[in-house]
């Protein structure tokens, strides 16, 4: 694909998004909720497409379509195995957002650290997600670094493309928060979702429709259509990487916590709904690219290579190329964003917040906006690593967040959850899930986010038993569907 075509496509995209980032600039921004929850008053539609876009980054059209390629099938059923999983939102959702308007949260860890009555069970919470979420957010900076890298044939080098998208996230954070976040995630998911189906059509096509494309595929890559067929997806494997997957919308504030931002319990469903459409659109687009790449580029050195050299083969138009590629890089940059917001809202909220002396709103605000661009710079430092396939690493970022699982079902399920269970099950077992995923080991042959799950729940659960529980709190959030649903229709 010629180059000058992606740098014109990615400098018209930046002055889009930014005009549409300053545009956004409206409403109260001085305060934590102003500037990280939106003030509380996103509409339905705008959440679902953010919402989708923030979920769907590099890791879609690079990571899963790369991982169709290296896999097969069992992408497919792995992402569906997500689709399940957002069921907790309808389970959690209605319950987070009806805690942060009564108590005012701005970040999911501050809602668990007050409901156990413990501000370090909530800075627990928060070092945690900051320790693997980075990894993460370096993942969607990779993302786009091999995309601009395999687009171009190396005339944007990988160092390159991961700088764009690390300045760009930046930019749109200190605009205005987490509306222009939003707005700009509007704008890319709506291209997304109409380029990437458009391009999965005449990828098809050029290889003969449906009907031809998958008896090829059946011919020529057999193994690609069936569980485990080359052997990637075997039973352990599959199970490892599903269960952190199954708990992301839980597990991963920078998702949870957009559970606070409707305006209405309205908004919030509309929200699920819109995202469950998009979603699999997206998921099936995906596997079509992965399944075209197989059969186009056989011998890839890089399974996340196939996103790229598909959209630089003759089948793609170079035009409609180009606006996929802003839409993944776009898509990228929104997880970016949003991760970089989370954080920085939860160090300045969960751990700077709960100094002895807590800072007020805006002290607390100034210091958020300190922490974003410490955290894109440890991110790019952590991509600059190249180590992984991207779904891989995904994977891996929320094997680690799934210590916090427990805690999050006994703020609203279990009474006699303690803080104690708290910290104990996030701290004592992050670190070992931490060794296990750098490591490689997979003791009894489980992957580090199942023993993850596996200790922090007795841990939780055994801690727990052992020491008094908060009752105030405790009744409070397990009622809170009783006491408070009917007023806030």
């Amino acid at each position: 694909m010629n180059t000058n075509m992606v740098i014109w496509g990615i400098a018209l995209y930046i002055i889009l998004a930014l005009f549409v980032a300053y545009k956004s600039r409206r409403g109260d921004r001085t305060d934590m909720s102003g500037y990280y929850l939106g003030g509380r008053q996103m509409n339905g539609i705008l959440s679902a497409l953010s919402y989708s876009a923030t979920t769907y980054s590099a890791f879609m059209m690079v990571g899963l379509a790369g991982l169709t390629y290296q896999g097969g099938v069992g992408a497919l059923g792995f992402e569906i195995v997500y689709f399940t999983g957002v069921s907790l939102v309808a389970l959690f959702g209605r319950r987070f957002w009806l805690a942060g308007k009564k108590y005012g949260y701005v970040t999911p860890s501050e809602m668990v650290g007050d409901r156990y009555e413990s501000k370090p069970a909530a800075s627990a919470i928060a070092l945690v997600s900051c320790l693997f979420l980075i990894p993460y957010c370096a993942v969607q900076l990779a993302g786009v670094g091999y995309l601009l890298q395999g687009i171009t044939d190396n005339a944007i080098p990988f160092t390159a493309g991961v700088v764009i998208a690390t300045v760009l996230a930046i930019l749109f954070s200190y605009v205005a928060g987490i509306r222009s976040v939003m707005w700009t995630d509007s704008l890319q998911a709506v291209i997304m979702i109409i380029t990437s189906t458009i391009v999965a059509l005449l990828v098809i096509d050029g290889l003969g429709g449906f009907g031809q494309f998958f008896d090829t595929l059946q011919t020529n890559h057999s193994d690609a259509l069936s569980v485990p067929g080359n052997g990637y997806f075997n039973i352990l494997t599959f199970l490892g990487m599903t269960l952190p997957w199954f708990f992301f919308s839980l597990s991963n504030p920078q998702v949870s916590q957009r559970m606070f931002m409707p305006s209405s319990l309205k908004g919030l469903r509309q929200m699920l709904i819109g995202f469950l459409v998009f979603g699999l659109i997206y998921t099936f687009v995906s596997v079509l690219w992965g399944f075209s790449a197989l059969q186009l580029f056989p011998d890839l050195s890089t399974a996340d290579l196939a996103t790229p050299k598909l959209l630089s083969s003759d089948l793609v138009p170079p035009v409609l190329g180009v606006i996929v590629m802003i839409g993944i890089l776009a898509a990228a940059v929104s997880t970016i964003d949003s991760i970089m917001l989370t954080l920085s809202s939860m160090f300045a909220r969960d751990v700077y917040g709960n100094l002895k002396k807590r800072p007020d709103d805006k002290k607390q605000l100034q210091v958020g906006k300190i922490v974003i661009p410490i955290i894109a710079i440890l991110a790019y430092a952590f991509a600059e690593l190249e180590l992984n396939l991207i779904a891989v690493l995904s994977v891996a970022a929320s094997s680690g967040l799934i210590v916090g699982i427990p805690a999050f079902f006994g703020t609203f399920f279990w009474k006699r959850g303690t803080a104690a269970g708290v910290i104990s099950s996030v701290s004592l077992t992050a670190i070992p899930v931490l060794i296990l995923e750098f490591t490689g080991i997979k003791p009894l042959g489980l992957a580090s986010g199942i023993w993850g799950l596996l200790v922090s729940t007795i841990l939780f659960i055994g801690v727990s038993l052992l020491t008094k529980a908060p009752k105030q709190k405790a009744y409070a959030f397990i009622n809170i569907l009783k006491t408070e649903s009917e007023s806030t229709e």
